[in-house]
């Protein structure tokens, strides 16, 4: 990997509306040039839009939103789609499913994390939930896009990207 040529990491999810849109924006605010981040889910909805309490998580972390949108998985395995390196699951139902063939046959990982829209909580409890996954990704991520270049090979990526996986408390 070279300054030009940044590693492409896809974060998927269920719906592609929380966890893998905080992962997709904290990783292109933090990644310096280094990486690029993309967000997708096995099953968005319709119309399915980033959850706004997740946006506002972001912005007050002064984070930067714009472009975030919520697509399906079928786009980055289309075609004249971006390559992608890495692609790692954020939440359970995702890893659990079958996944499309990546062309290029990227490094995989499991990054589970508790679904912060979850449940009949009040606003200001969700938006916790949102803060403390972004907190938890953020450790995650800060490991991952400081570590030397020869641990991001691609001949080392699976198992480095694997063992973030089991660093970072959840």
């Amino acid at each position: 990997m070279t300054s030009a040529q940044p590693l492409n990491v896809l974060f998927l999810c269920t719906h592609n509306s929380a966890r893998s849109i905080l992962a997709e924006a904290l990783l292109n605010h933090l990644g310096q040039g280094r990486f690029q981040a993309f967000s997708a889910g096995s099953s968005p909805r319709a119309n399915q839009q980033p959850n706004p309490l997740g946006l506002q998580v972001l912005e007050r972390a002064g984070i930067a939103t714009q472009g975030l949108h919520s697509k399906s998985w079928e786009v980055f395995a289309a075609p004249g789609a971006p390559h992608m390196d890495l692609i790692i699951t954020v939440c359970d139902s995702a890893a659990g499913e079958v996944c499309p063939i990546w062309p290029g046959h990227p490094a995989t990982a499991h990054w589970g994390y508790a679904d912060p829209s979850a449940g009949d909580g009040s606003d200001d409890t969700k938006l916790e939930a949102f803060r403390q996954t972004l907190h938890l990704m953020r450790q995650r991520l800060e490991l991952l896009v400081n570590l030397p270049a020869d641990k991001l090979a691609r001949t080392c990526l699976q198992g480095t990207a694997r063992a973030l996986s089991a660093s970072a408390s959840q």
